[in-house]
């Protein structure tokens, strides 16, 4: 059974920068694309960056673009998030997500296995 256990969350200031990362056990984490949403109070599930099996390609959303890196070590099972100068607006609870698919989706349904999330508070 594949399980996702993301950290480094916290809370900052306004123009801080912060990483999360995010392990997986029970699975071979080369197989999986690999994504980062998140999900503030009363809004939907948010994409914010998804990465290929093998890191070479990223996607990400337009309101993080530019100022947040995706990235992956498959020797280490762990898929990272950083995020340079954080604004009030990127406050959420962000989860890591997996799913054995060739293609990065930006839908939250499409992702089968999903971390219990980080909170991440930005103060303005």
């Amino acid at each position: 059974q594949v399980q996702l256990v993301e950290s480094g969350g916290g809370l900052v200031q306004d123009g801080a920068s912060l990483r999360l990362s995010c392990a997986m056990a029970g699975g071979v984490f080369s197989w999986y694309v690999m994504g980062w949403f998140r999900q503030a109070p009363g809004k939907e599930r948010e994409f914010v960056a998804g990465i290929t099996r093998s890191g070479d390609t990223s996607y990400y959303g337009d309101s993080v673009k530019g100022r947040f890196t995706i990235s992956r070590d498959n020797a280490k099972n762990t898929v990272y998030l950083q995020m340079n100068s954080l604004k009030p607006e990127d406050t959420a609870v962000y989860y890591c997500a997996a799913d054995q698919e060739v293609v990065v989706h930006r839908a939250a349904r499409d992702y089968r296995y999903w971390g219990q999330g980080t909170q991440v508070t930005v103060s303005s």
